[in-house]
C-alpha cells in the first residue's frame, strides 16, 4: 500500500520535470550554422583576427537573437583590427533596438580611424535608435 502511494507521488513530479524539460528544450540557444551563440561569443576573444571576424559575421547572422552577445561586442569594438570592429559594428546593427547599451561605443567609433568602420557604427546607431528608412 505504502509503495503505491508513493508511486503515485511520483507520477505527477515525472511529469512536471517532463514539462519542464521541453520548456528548457523550446528556449533553445541561438545558433549559425551550427555554431551556438556561446561559442562564437567565446570566439570574439580568439588569438587570429580571421576567427574574431569570423565569430562577429556570424553573431550577425543570428539577428535579434544574438542579444546576449551585445556585451562581448562592446568590448569588440576596441579590437586592435578593423577586420574585426567592422563586423562587430554589422552585428550590432542587425541585433537592433536590443543592442542599445551599445550606443556610447558605437558612438565613439564614429571617430574611428578607419571610414568604413566609422560608417558602420552610424548605420548601427540608426538601426539601434530605429531611425533606420530603408535598406542600407
Amino acid at each position: 500500500m505504502l509503495r503505491r502511494f508513493l508511486l503515485l507521488l511520483t507520477i505527477p513530479l515525472f511529469w512536471a520535470n517532463s514539462a519542464h524539460a521541453q520548456s528548457a528544450s523550446a528556449q533553445k540557444e541561438p545558433s549559425f550554422q551550427g555554431h551556438p551563440l556561446h561559442e562564437l561569443i567565446a570566439d570574439l576573444k580568439a588569438a587570429a583576427p580571421m576567427t574574431r571576424n569570423a565569430a562577429a559575421y556570424s553573431i550577425a547572422g543570428i539577428g535579434p537573437a544574438a542579444a546576449p552577445a551585445v556585451p562581448a561586442l562592446i568590448e569588440a569594438l576596441h579590437d586592435e583590427q578593423a577586420s574585426v570592429r567592422f563586423p562587430v559594428c554589422v552585428a550590432l546593427r542587425e541585433i537592433g533596438p536590443a543592442a542599445s547599451a551599445a550606443l556610447p561605443a558605437l558612438e565613439e567609433a564614429l571617430d574611428d580611424r578607419n571610414d568604413d568602420v566609422a560608417s558602420m557604427a552610424k548605420k548601427a546607431i540608426t538601426a539601434i535608435k530605429g531611425t533606420e528608412t530603408g535598406p542600407s
